[in-house]
């Protein structure tokens, strides 16, 4: 017994110490801290809270664009989150998607895609770089509504979301016009890039180095998306990377009918347009500016930042879940749901009971009738 309470004592001490040492370490060897970092970073990604229905599919030939689609259990095409991780468009994965769960207990399905990085884009001489993260993402969403009937989804009501640049590239999706062709040869291209939503945390809202400055003075972020090794070099060569900076920037394309938008960051409570933040990349600044900007095109949009919640909306997924749920987007009531065509009798025929619904629902619905 004495042994026991001993042993369990020197025990606790030597936790004790250990913790003791590592806060002393965390704050007075910083290099010993980088170390760590640089550790950490080797780790294997973090894995989702499940394993997907349908694991690396791949939408493009590059080993990079791939995703996973995780499947919300349903008689009915569901609504899809489609998140796009964060990492600076030169890090991250999809498996940062974490817990999914909740959507598909409210009956929405989930996609989380790999893209190509900007230095991908390098290599395969993509101009501007970004290109290659942005434009993935677009084709990824083609290739998803592209797979409705298979996956059971319905293809309008898609929502986008993720973190830092992957918000960004959420938000670039929102606000872009649609770069669906529908005089291509390529069935998957023909599929639309519009969204019916989109919630998103700590998004960039703009790559514009002169109104970056404006807003957040010690802003560095965003070089690398035009090919360039400083911010200071971004903002020299400005005019000459303008026609990309206007293209790739979310701000640029918001208009009227865009649709609805949550803005959620941490960061500063105090934070106030032209001030010093400690983390200006992810700043809600930028989600001030973007929301001036939809609040004055009258699309709706819920913001919350440190100390500044939302009246609604707690986070990105409460957004989601209750938008994806919703009847029509109020600037997108042009757009409905997606249905299946009714067959329409011919003539002096009777129109069959259950219109266009699946054999499985129709059954379904007889046996409700004959209750």
């Amino acid at each position: 017994m004495f042994r026991i309470m001993g042993g369990l004592l020197c025990a606790a001490l030597g936790l004790s110490l250990i913790t003791a040492s590592w806060a002393q370490d965390k704050k007075t060897d910083k290099k010993d801290d980088k170390k760590t970092d640089k550790k950490v970073e080797k780790k294997k990604p973090p894995m989702p809270s499940q394993p997907p229905t349908h694991a690396a599919v791949a939408y493009g030939k590059h080993p990079r664009q791939v995703l996973d689609f995780y499947q919300a259990v349903s008689f009915k095409p569901t609504p899809v989150v489609f998140y796009i991780h964060g990492g600076g468009w030169r890090g991250g994965d999809k498996n940062s998607v974490g817990n999914v769960k909740p959507y598909l207990d409210a009956g929405i399905s989930v996609v989380a895609i790999n893209y190509r990085y900007t230095q991908n884009g390098e290599e395969d001489n993509v101009v501007p770089p970004v290109k290659a993260p942005l434009e993935d993402a677009a084709r990824a969403l083609q290739f998803v509504r592209s797979k409705a009937y298979e996956w059971n989804i319905d293809k309008k009501r898609i929502g986008a979301t993720g973190g830092s640049a992957g918000a960004c590239s959420s938000l670039w999706l929102a606000f872009h016009n649609d770069m669906a062709n529908p005089k291509s040869s390529d069935p998957i291209a023909r599929e639309s890039t519009r969204l019916w939503c989109a919630a998103v945390n700590g998004a960039q809202t703009s790559l514009d180095p002169k109104e970056l400055k404006e807003w957040l003075p010690n802003y560095t972020y965003g070089a690398h998306a035009f090919g360039l090794k400083s911010f200071d070099e971004l903002h020299e060569k400005r005019e000459s990377v303008l026609k990309w900076i206007k293209e790739y920037s979310p701000i640029e394309h918001t208009t009227k009918d865009d649709p609805p938008i949550g803005l959620f960051y941490g960061g500063d409570k105090d934070a106030k347009v032209g001030g010093i933040h400690k983390d200006p990349t992810h700043s809600p600044v930028m989600g001030m500016k973007l929301k001036e900007k939809l609040d004055s095109l009258g699309v709706p949009v819920a913001f919350a930042y440190a100390g500044h919640p939302d009246a609604k909306y707690s986070n990105a997924q409460a957004f989601l879940i209750e938008r994806l749920k919703s009847a029509v987007p109020p600037t997108v009531a042009t757009e409905q749901p997606q249905a299946r065509p009714i067959e329409q009798p011919m003539p002096g025929m009777r129109r069959p009971l259950f219109g266009g619904r699946r054999p499985l629902q129709r059954i379904l619905d007889a046996i409700r009738l004959r209750r």
